[in-house]
């Protein structure tokens, strides 16, 4: 029997993919506001030494994505997402976990993210994956929404494990 994730293959980001990425983050991610992660935007994090485009593909087709930002001593998730037909398969945790083991490997172990306020099942994701709540942006999603500001320190993970 095939695993769920076996049908997926994680992979950097390719410049070509860019467009794609941007049409899924103005739906999946920053729908009902005014897109700010365009084409131009995503190519520069697809070639910046310093950040990771990751996707995630079946066949052809791209299922999920996520950029994060590694900076000296911490690293930000900018974006995480996955097409809805491809949910509940353990894709988004892959990814994380994927561009968390990135993090590790370069000495970086603090992670941090901003989610939408209203988005309780991305809230729920990163809490059950370590990740605690450091407070709420009011207005940060361009004056229409609050956001709730999560990091998670890697070292701590490694000391239980």
């Amino acid at each position: 029997m095939m695993r769920a994730l076996d049908q997926y293959q994680l992979q950097p980001a390719r410049l070509a993919d860019a467009p794609l990425l941007a049409a899924m983050s103005q739906q999946l991610i920053e729908a009902g506001l005014t897109p700010s992660w365009g084409t131009t935007r995503i190519r520069w994090h697809v070639q910046h030494p310093e950040s990771m485009v990751l996707t995630a593909r079946s066949a052809q087709t791209l299922a999920g994505f996520a950029i994060m930002r590694y900076l000296d001593d911490s690293a930000h998730l900018n974006l995480l997402a996955v097409a809805p037909a491809h949910r509940r398969r353990g894709l988004a945790r892959s990814l994380l976990e994927w561009l968390e083991e990135t993090a590790r490997t370069a000495g970086t172990f603090v992670i941090s993210l901003e989610l939408r306020a209203s988005n309780v099942e991305a809230l729920g994701f990163y809490r059950a994956l370590g990740y605690a709540e450091r407070g709420a942006v009011p207005g940060y999603y361009q004056g229409v929404e609050s956001a709730i500001r999560m990091q998670r320190d890697l070292r701590a993970a490694t000391a239980r494990s």
